[in-house]
């Protein structure tokens, strides 16, 4: 998996740009009204969605399988804690952090590393703090192409494998982690024209005091 996307790496950067996410900006948003001021982004990537938060005052660490991705955030002045290494292996320190955000990487894990990878976000939240991810789910253009693997579980003509999320997977693998809610958010291609938007699930839960 690391060479995978080490080798795709400047390819991804291409396509997605240097501009944060709409649901990056909005959990800025939610993270700002309710003063959380130290956060962690679990695959910070090359940190466009990372500009957001610091430059609003929040005190970000990353986690980042790929040293391409980490090198370049450097050299476009992501100057924070960025642990490199695969979020399999979390947690990296013994910080409670007031927020985690997690974009884009839940569904490229399966089933184990899901179930693993939520409760090491959940176990690093301080009481109170709030937990955001955002997920593909079965609106999304690509569902159902590629090879079936498992339900709602496809493996791209790229060797990807997604799992799409629904309402019921949502449930069943965020409800004992506070699952506060969870609504649809359609990201566009912001350096991309004509090309359609992706709907992700935006997943929120709080660890109660």
């Amino acid at each position: 998996m690391t060479e995978f996307w080490e080798s795709s790496f400047l390819e991804k950067q291409t396509m997605w740009g240097f501009e944060p996410t709409d649901s990056a900006i909005a959990t800025k948003d939610f993270f700002l009204e309710r003063n959380v001021k130290d956060i962690l982004v679990p695959g910070i990537g090359y940190g466009r969605n990372a500009k957001v938060f610091i430059e609003s005052g929040i005190n970000v660490t990353g986690i980042e399988i790929s040293q391409t991705a980490i090198d370049l955030a450097r050299q476009n002045g992501i100057d924070i804690s960025i642990f490199h290494g695969s979020v399999n292996d979390m947690p990296y320190d013994n910080n409670l952090y007031e927020g985690i955000f997690c974009h884009g990487l839940i569904h490229l894990l399966n089933k184990s590393e899901r179930e693993k990878f939520i409760k090491d976000c959940y176990n690093q939240l301080k009481p109170g703090g709030y937990m955001i991810f955002t997920t593909v789910s079965k609106k999304a253009p690509m569902f159902g192409k590629g090879t079936l693997l498992d339900k709602n579980y496809y493996e791209t003509d790229y060797g990807v494998k997604i799992f799409f999320y629904d309402a019921e997977s949502i449930t069943q693998e965020f409800e004992t982690y506070g699952l506060v809610e969870f609504s649809e958010i359609d990201e566009p291609h912001k350096d991309m024209i004509n090309k359609p938007s992706i709907n992700f699930l935006m997943v929120k839960c709080k660890k109660e005091l």
